[in-house]
């Protein structure tokens, strides 16, 4: 059963720490930035909106693979639901001294709440947050970010798997919806109608 939007935010701010050893435990880190990292889509100067970003493992993902490169990004926005996962993102990115990240609390759902520059991106990354959304408001969703892409931009999300073990994880504890099929992540360019699905995270567990 989904959660309503506030029930989201209350979930994520009573469990944050159990988020971060949940998503450590599946490597979700080491995947997005393996993912990323074997895309086309890197290159220097990049504008990304890290879409539901929660305590910030996509964007800290992304600046890796942008490390491994030696690329530099122009900027980086993010936003999520949950006001305290934006603390503990902002704080981190403080600790490790990172520049050039702007967050705003927001909902995908109301992306008009967000700043008038938040646009032309080359790239969105969105990770698990759509699994919270009633199928009814999927199509609004993403238009509304695909909005947000320069012409030839490229929108990613990543999107939980549905297994027996992660309807248990996913559905049970958590309380979102995953996918039933065997691809976890879609790359989206705005131009055109193709989807085009990848399989699950590289492996990285060797090498």
């Amino acid at each position: 059963m989904l959660l309503s939007r506030s029930a989201v935010e209350e979930l994520y701010t009573r469990r944050i720490d159990r988020y971060g050893s949940f998503i450590a435990a599946f490597q979700s880190p080491q995947g997005t930035q393996a993912l990323l990292q074997r895309s086309h889509l890197l290159r220097a100067g990049l504008r990304v909106l890290d879409a539901g970003c929660g305590f910030g493992m996509v964007t800290f993902a992304f600046l890796a693979a942008l490390r491994e490169r030696n690329l530099h990004y122009e900027t980086i926005d993010a936003f999520d639901l949950t006001a305290a996962m934006l603390a503990r993102f902002h704080s981190e990115l403080e600790t490790r001294g990172v520049s050039r990240v702007q967050l705003q609390q927001a909902d995908v759902l109301a992306l008009d709440t967000l700043p008038p520059s938040w646009t032309n991106y080359d790239l969105i990354i969105s990770a698990s947050m759509l699994e919270y959304l009633p199928k009814r408001d999927l199509p609004r969703a993403l238009a509304g970010l695909s909005a947000r892409l320069t012409p030839d931009g490229h929108m990613v999300v990543i999107i939980t798997r549905k297994t027996p073990e992660t309807r248990v994880l996913i559905d049970w504890w958590w309380h979102a919806n995953g996918i039933p099929r065997t691809n976890c992540c879609a790359l989206s360019p705005k131009q055109g109608s193709e989807t085009r699905y990848s399989s699950a995270f590289p492996d990285v567990t060797s090498g």
